[in-house]
């Protein structure tokens, strides 16, 4: 899979698991909507990702770059690093996500839209 796909309902860690195997192996790449509550998954790129969700209404300002590993299980599994999250007249001057509060959205985001549980 080289097209990113939005991500609006639940969706098992296993077929994320699946995805990712098709793309980059044992993780994917993955843009968190933190206003909308929605996701882009299985861009090349986060920017891939980014310009899907731009398309479909998304602001820039709400758009986090992240990286999934849909066997890891507890914190491990979410990887905050991503180049779309460099924004430093906004605060963020690294690739990872500077504001805890933020970081916390991304991931009760991203728990919701990925069930819980080990992967295929």
């Amino acid at each position: 899979m080289t097209h990113g796909r939005i991500v609006s309902a639940p969706i098992s860690r296993a077929e994320l698991a699946g995805w990712a195997e098709d793309q980059f192996g044992d993780w994917i790449k993955a843009v968190v909507d933190v206003s909308r509550g929605v996701m882009a998954v299985g861009g090349d790129l986060h920017a891939d990702d980014e310009a899907l969700l731009l398309a479909d209404g998304s602001r820039q300002q709400d758009l986090w770059g992240i990286n999934l590993y849909p066997e890891e299980e507890a914190d491990d599994w979410i990887e905050f690093d991503s180049m779309i999250n460099i924004r430093p007249r906004h605060g963020n001057r690294s690739r990872g996500v500077d504001d805890e509060g933020t970081r916390a959205r991304i991931r009760a985001i991203a728990e919701r839209l990925v069930e819980a549980g080990q992967g295929s």
